[in-house]
């Protein structure tokens, strides 16, 4: 899921501290060194792209990359309109702020899947940076309901609408805060200076 990369329209917890254009640009640069990492015959990549009309016509993400605009609604909404619409099979929803992201996660998501009927990957602020469903059946009707956003009880809250059969795997990190960009420039993950 990917947001256009616009100043004080991407990353504005960031942007108040290091200023929105700063933000953005991290965040593209980011989101665009992600796909070169992610891109691997095992599985297809695909743009879940907002604003909707905006995103499918950009010249920012590569070309070659299929692309869905999210739609309407809050987080939630927009990841369960994905996940029912994705093509038969395991589906995943990765967010592009995660510098920690390789493929050896995401390979590790789609083994969980061929296991259990759902996967989420932790981040140590109590959200996620991965969720995904095995969709051998129809996904749950209360598929992220109730879920309170950027706080604390993202996961807790989202894996009580998961299929009871979730697995967890790789806790990552994602940059909210100057302090997670510091985090992660030092561990290698970005090129922050």
């Amino acid at each position: 899921m990917v947001k256009e990369p616009r100043p004080g329209r991407v990353k504005t917890r960031l942007g108040r501290e290091v200023g929105m254009t700063r933000a953005a640009w991290w965040f593209r640069r980011q989101t665009s060194a992600l796909l070169r990492r992610l891109d691997d015959p095992r599985w297809e990549c695909v743009l879940a792209v907002s604003p909707d009309a905006e995103g499918l016509r950009s010249r920012v993400w590569p070309p070659r990359l299929p692309r869905l605009p999210q739609g309407r609604g809050d987080l939630g909404a927009r990841m369960a309109r994905l996940l029912r619409g994705a093509p038969p099979g395991p589906a995943i929803v990765i967010g592009a702020d995660i510098p920690g992201i390789e493929r050896r996660h995401v390979a590790r998501a789609f083994a969980a899947l061929g296991r259990h009927d759902g996967v989420i990957g932790p981040a140590p602020d109590g959200g996620y940076w991965l969720v995904g469903l095995r969709r051998r059946a129809a996904p749950p009707p209360g598929l992220f309901r109730g879920v309170e956003w950027s706080s604390g009880t993202a996961l807790a809250d989202t894996v009580r609408t998961m299929p009871r059969d979730t697995a967890r795997i790789d806790t990552l990190a994602d940059v909210d805060t100057l302090d997670d960009l510091r985090a992660a420039a030092r561990q290698g993950r970005t090129d922050w200076a």
